[in-house]
């Protein structure tokens, strides 16, 4: 850890995994979206680490996956230091996952807890508000990342901002995905900030106040780490004790109880891909909103995505659809029902 407190080294904590359904058919349990290539020639998990690649802000990453992907990471993020890449027993949500990293880095580590599958379109952006986030976890607060509302969705959790602290502002609370009504009375309002899902904490704070409102999932994690065991680039918490461990959020588990809860404000042109109609907002397009990265033609068409791993794709006269081709597999879907891919069978069924 560096020993200025203004100023702490940074730990990146890089959670990896997900069921692949979200973006069905590209997107398959066993190559879910970190793994792939979805904006530029590198994969999103190359990326969120690329993005934390600066010695002079970042400690060396620690990974939490499950077995299934572990081969993939090692495959796509070569040169991981000795026990790097947390196996995870089993699936358990983000919770667990954050305090396994917790556990494994040492109290006074400041982690950086980052999705492995989110876009950020400014690096520089994303670096100050880091530092910036770092800091105040170094004081003590458990902070999030929060982003600048542009529209009223509804897919994401939203914060309230409270106080002012330096370089941030204190959570006045959590709000739950809203309705459509109340998003748009947050964004009429202002003082509203998405949940970005990236989080700086002081690993041992972190560990204090999840033991506050999961005391049960704190012991079992760190009586899984001691009896776990490193094998080259990966550590193997005990599988017993982490069965123990019922699954919850860092969300639900942590931040929406503690009283030490703060924000950070970052415009980072930042996105989830949580789905197709999001990756097409990524994306270039042009001047009618199209976007075809792949072989594809389209004629008098608007705000069209159209993507394929080989099959030409030609679509004549549709406005706001996205037409995916993988495989043997063809989604045709509205950008307003792209949120709900998941529901389809086939992407239940892979």
């Amino acid at each position: 850890m560096s020993s200025d407190r203004q100023n702490p080294l940074i730990y990146p904590v890089i959670l990896c995994g997900g069921g692949g359904t979200r973006l069905w058919p590209r997107s398959r349990k066993a190559y879910p979206k970190p793994f792939l290539p979805l904006i530029g020639e590198q994969t999103m998990l190359q990326q969120t680490m690329a993005r934390c690649a600066d010695l002079s802000i970042f400690a060396p990453p620690t990974l939490v996956a499950g077995a299934d992907h572990a081969p993939l990471i090692e495959e796509q993020v070569p040169g991981l230091a000795e026990g790097a890449l947390i196996v995870e027993p089993a699936a358990r949500n983000t919770a667990p996952a954050v305090a396994l990293a917790a556990a494994r880095l040492g109290p006074e580590a400041v982690m950086l807890v980052c999705p492995s599958d989110h876009h950020i379109a400014d690096v520089g952006s994303f670096h100050a508000a880091a530092k910036d986030a770092a800091t105040l976890a170094n004081e003590g607060w458990l902070v999030s990342l929060a982003i600048t509302p542009d529209r009223p969705e509804t897919g994401y959790g939203y914060i309230k901002l409270g106080d002012p602290l330096p370089g941030g502002f204190a959570v006045e609370r959590f709000v739950e995905k809203p309705s459509r009504e109340l998003a748009e009375q947050f964004l009429a309002e202002g003082g509203y900030a998405w949940n970005g899902g990236i989080f700086a904490f002081r690993a041992g704070k972190l560990l204090e106040e999840l033991a506050k409102y999961r005391p049960d999932m704190v012991e079992a994690v760190m009586r899984s780490v001691a009896e776990g065991r490193v094998e080259g680039t990966s550590f193997h918490p005990a599988a017993q004790s982490f069965f123990e461990i019922a699954g919850e959020s860092i969300d639900y588990a942590v931040m929406e109880n503690t009283d030490r809860a703060a924000m950070v404000p970052a415009a980072m042109g930042w996105s989830d891909i949580g789905n197709w109609a999001s990756l097409q907002d990524a994306l270039p397009a042009d001047p009618a909103g199209n976007c075809a990265p792949s072989n594809a033609q389209l004629v008098d068409c608007r705000r069209v995505l159209a993507v394929s791993d080989g099959p030409r794709i030609s679509v004549l006269g549709l406005s706001d659809v996205c037409v995916i081709v993988d495989g043997d597999e063809v989604l045709v879907t509205s950008r307003d029902a792209a949120p709900h891919v998941g529901k389809l069978r086939g992407a239940s069924e892979q």
